[in-house]
């Protein structure tokens, strides 16, 4: 144990890029490996070498399928990594919507950059292709929750639900006699569709997410919040464009509209679901019923709500057409794909809304707007923004403050270090001050590159 490591590598000082290496018995796990996203120097880690030789890692823990934690992967593998990717079943299925997509849209946003010239490369490249994806595909295993999985002499580690999404994890890692416990992404005791998170039944050494920890969601009624925004937009004749995770926010939010239909509470606008990859994601939905709170019958009410925009060409028609009506696309934070179309037609219009349906990392055009911005860069130019900006703040998937720490008070014994990770630097001190405050545990917010022994993790 005296040369067990645990080494950040991503998720220190900032909400993106989720990796964690750790290093013992002669064997290098890494826990998740996600994208860097937000400020265009976080952007550039992407581009870096990788901290450790690809080929030199064993093996990959994946807590979910968002991008932060798991969109790194195909250029993990085509750099060099040839181990098994463990994850769950509902995560492998969601990885297999998520990575090709994300490979799809760097390659078009490469392409266009090119043909507009608005790139400083002359011939701009993806960080990886589409075959990139699915080669890092065919590495990927499932296990099920609270199964052991053997990573090599004297390590294991075990999946337990998390909330949050379909099939995240917290993972808990045994080294050599020694605990170690991430989060994860940490759903919420009352998420619209994720049951809550499994209690923290404790471990040597925790790594928490901090994403809302220096926040408290409001007490507000979801259907309240939702149907408010559309009978005022709807009542103006607008367009309502919601900016949302194709994985995860999409079907949360078909679900309360669908919900919000039923009993008459919102006028019977069009609804419109332009994401190929969320259209995909609602029917995985439907075959992993066990692992959320949706019955069979909202399942159908959420698919068959909208109309599904498949094709290039239909997503350019809904640009000519007007309102009222309801257009879900993504990406959530509009870092890329169609929704960026949608800003440029739509948001120039008072009668329209934008509505930020989740959190918005630092350096997105969606933090831009949540601060006030009146215009964003679309396409290398500014596009003026005046349509009405809406911040839902009831359907965030992250624990806030207060769930963060009644969750870690449930613990049988404090661990000997508690690293808070996963936040911007505010929410990730706030959260520490918190834990020390409070439950007088012995915490820390680690740097990038951070390494700390197992044995002594101070």
């Amino acid at each position: 144990m005296a040369d067990a490591t645990l080494q950040f590598l991503g998720a220190a000082g900032t909400v993106t890029g989720s990796r964690y290496l750790l290093e013992a018995n002669g064997r290098r796990i890494l826990v998740d490996c996600g994208l860097f996203q937000g400020y265009k120097h976080l952007r550039d880690r992407n581009r870096a070498r990788f901290p450790v030789p690809p080929a030199s890692i064993d093996g990959v823990v994946l807590t979910h399928a968002h991008l932060d934690h798991s969109g790194y992967l195909p250029a993990l593998v085509r750099n060099g990594f040839r181990g098994r990717i463990h994850c769950t079943q509902a995560t492998r299925d969601l990885c297999g919507l998520l990575l090709p997509d994300s490979a799809h849209l760097l390659e078009e946003e490469a392409k266009y950059a090119k043909a507009k010239g608005f790139s400083r490369h002359a011939d701009p490249a993806p960080l990886y292709t589409t075959a990139d994806a699915n080669a890092a595909l065919r590495h990927f295993q499932p296990h099920g929750f609270d199964q052991d999985i053997g990573l090599g002499e004297g390590i294991a580690a075990r999946f337990i639900p998390a909330g949050h999404l379909l099939g995240a994890a917290q993972v808990h890692v045994g080294v050599s006699g020694t605990s170690i416990h991430f989060t994860g992404d940490l759903g919420r005791p009352n998420d619209v569709l994720m049951r809550p998170p499994h209690p923290y039944e404790g471990s040597d050494i925790l790594v928490t997410e901090s994403t809302y920890g220096n926040r408290q969601h409001p007490r507000i009624d979801q259907d309240a919040e939702l149907g408010a925004a559309i009978r005022r937009v709807a009542g103006r004749g607008g367009v309502m464009v919601v900016p949302a995770f194709a994985i995860g926010r999409a079907q949360g939010v078909l679900l309360q509209i669908a919900r919000l239909r039923a009993r008459g509470e919102i006028p019977s606008v069009p609804v419109y679901l332009n994401s190929p990859m969320a259209i995909d994601a609602t029917d995985i939905y439907l075959r992993h019923r066990d692992l959320h709170s949706a019955s069979e019958a909202e399942c159908r009410a959420m698919q068959g709500l909208a109309t599904m925009v498949h094709t290039a060409e239909e997503s350019k028609a809904l640009n000519r057409g007007h309102g009222p009506m309801i257009i879900l696309s993504a990406s959530g934070m509009l870092t890329g794909g169609r929704v960026l179309h949608h800003l440029e037609a739509f948001g120039g219009d008072p009668r329209n809304a934008i509505v930020l349906s989740g959190f918005q990392a630092g350096g997105t055009r969606g933090a831009a707007l949540l601060a006030g911005a009146s215009t964003v860069r679309l396409f290398g130019r500014e596009i003026r923004i005046d349509a009405e900006i809406v911040a839902l703040q009831s359907f965030s998937g992250h624990a806030d403050g207060d769930e963060l720490m009644r969750w870690m008070s449930g613990a049988p014994r404090p661990p000997r270090m508690t690293f808070v990770t996963h936040g911007e630097p505010d929410a990730a001190d706030a959260l520490r001050a918190r834990i020390k405050r409070e439950l007088g545990w012995r915490v820390r917010a680690p740097e990038q590159l951070d390494r700390v022994s197992l044995a002594a993790p101070d």
